[in-house]
């Protein structure tokens, strides 16, 4: 095996290491992890400094990072808050007009009760989002499909369970058609995408459909014990908003409209890559498309009116938006810390990862046994993953798995798709309250992002369980 940088850890890496362990006992026992955020925050300020500090030096610059690492989170986050706020306005606008309930009438004649409404999100998301990827894919089909399903008897719960596993986990882990994680993992460590794509496609399967399997479970045995139900929201099909004069045309118009966009996406993507709409692109599109048919739809209900109501249309959108983001961005503040790009920018120039690094150190430890390999990088994606990204760390892990395996090419294959589809379902994500897909996945089903991941723990850590067993298997 070639040799592997040792990383040493400062008195910074284990503070962060014990927060974090801190954190996950709060989440065990459903307390809240703001404060223990922000105190590592903190925490970490005052060890950063360079020695030569006062102590009331080192409580000012301290302060300051608090605030920085804050600002830092809400500026990362804040694409997402913006596009969910604007599509929930635009919603509100249809809603008005009672266009709502004309674009989701087709869809009923599918979800005809709970499980064919879970079953449906998630098929509908999986395609869409290995077209245009996740947070795009939900803001566009989540919308429109996530409040049928709770009108059929799924809990809101239970549609954002199914949009997240596999929008944010399986589609996004496999990447199967964009390939912007499989070019990231395969640069790093040397291969060629082909040679990855087969694994990354079979460990994403392999993870989501024993966690899929788990949570269908989970959420049929809550709703038939009472635990759990649907609550449609006030404007359901009993009290359903008096249409407008131009209802028809905006219930039929938007979706087509959306339709086209998904249409000119898969279009671009398939046939002219180079002018493929992905991404923060795509959002883009996406987010001004929706801002345009919220100005329309308000104008054409409202008349001159709309110049006042399209305020009230906003701050609905922007209060839902709010409401979700606002615990997240404390507690990002302090994981982001975790990534280089991040650190250094709240901490200045010098500043490690501390994630990425207690992930370097991990590694660095492993022997040449492909059993421990396989656990050591499923525990290192897991950790890299935490920083709510996903994608920052598979250049990291590319790299690890390329020394790890020594040269052995099937080695370096299983390993890095292992750590491609455990890293993005942890950060991509499934399993952290303030990785971005959650959020999304969260703030459109309208539960909260903290409830998501509780939800998913069990399910997706049996999904990389059984997903390491195959890898060693795959490796011997």
């Amino acid at each position: 095996m070639s040799h592997m940088e040792t990383v040493s850890l400062t008195p910074s890496h284990w503070f962060y290491l014990a927060t974090v362990l801190f954190i996950f006992i709060a989440i065990a026992f459903r307390r809240g992890v703001i404060i223990p955020s922000i105190v590592g925050v903190i925490g970490l300020g005052l060890l950063s400094g360079n020695g030569d500090e006062t102590a009331f030096s080192m409580i000012l610059r301290s302060t300051q990072i608090l605030f920085a690492a804050l600002l830092n989170s809400g500026v990362a986050l804040f694409d997402i808050m913006l596009l969910i706020a604007i599509m929930v306005a635009m919603l509100s606008s249809l809603k008005a007009q009672g266009a709502d309930q004309m674009m989701v009438a087709p869809m009923k004649k599918i979800m005809v009760g709970p499980r064919s409404a879970f079953f449906s999100l998630s098929l509908t998301i999986y395609v869409a989002a290995v077209f245009f990827w996740p947070t795009p894919a939900i803001a566009l089909v989540g919308t429109v499909l996530i409040p049928v399903a709770i009108r059929v008897g799924l809990p809101a719960m239970g549609a954002a369970v199914a949009v997240n596993l596999a929008g944010h986990g399986m589609a996004l882990s496999a990447d199967p058609v964009i390939q912007g994680a499989t070019r990231l993992t395969s640069n790093a460590a040397n291969i060629n995408p082909d040679d990855l794509l087969p694994y990354t496609i079979l460990f994403s399967f392999t993870t989501g459909g024993v966690a899929i399997a788990i949570s269908c479970y989970k959420i049929w045995r809550d709703m038939r014990l009472g635990r759990m139900k649907a609550e449609p929201t006030s404007d359901n099909d009993d009290h359903p908003h008096a249409k407008g004069p131009y209802a028809k045309h905006f219930g039929v118009g938007v979706p087509i409209i959306l339709l086209c966009i998904v249409g000119l996406m898969i279009y671009r993507g398939i046939f002219d890559p180079e002018n493929a709409i992905r991404g923060g692109d795509a959002t883009a599109l996406l987010g001004g498309v929706a801002t345009i048919l919220l100005v329309m739809s308000t104008l054409a209900h409202e008349g001159i009116s709309g110049f006042d109501v399209i305020t009230e249309h906003i701050k609905t959108g922007f209060f839902f938006c709010i409401k979700i983001f606002a615990p997240i961005i404390p507690i990002a503040a302090f994981f982001f810390l975790g990534n280089p790009d991040h650190a250094v920018t709240v901490m200045g120039e010098g500043t490690s990862g501390y994630l990425f690094d207690i992930g370097r150190s991990i590694n660095a430890h492993m022997g040449a046994n492909s059993a421990a390999q396989a656990v050591g990088i499923a525990i290192t994606g897991v950790l890299v993953g935490l920083d709510g990204s996903g994608f920052s760390g598979l250049p990291l892990l590319g790299s690890l798995t390329g020394a790890l395996a020594g040269g052995d090419v099937n080695n370096t294959v299983v390993l890095s798709a292992l750590a491609q589809v455990i890293t993005i379902f942890t950060g991509g994500g499934t399993l952290v309250a303030w990785a971005f897909g959650v959020c999304a996945d969260a703030g459109i089903s309208g539960v909260s992002p903290a409830s998501l991941v509780r939800r998913n723990f069990f399910p997706v850590m049996a999904g990389f369980t059984t997903t390491t067993f195959l890898a060693i298997i795959l490796m011997s």
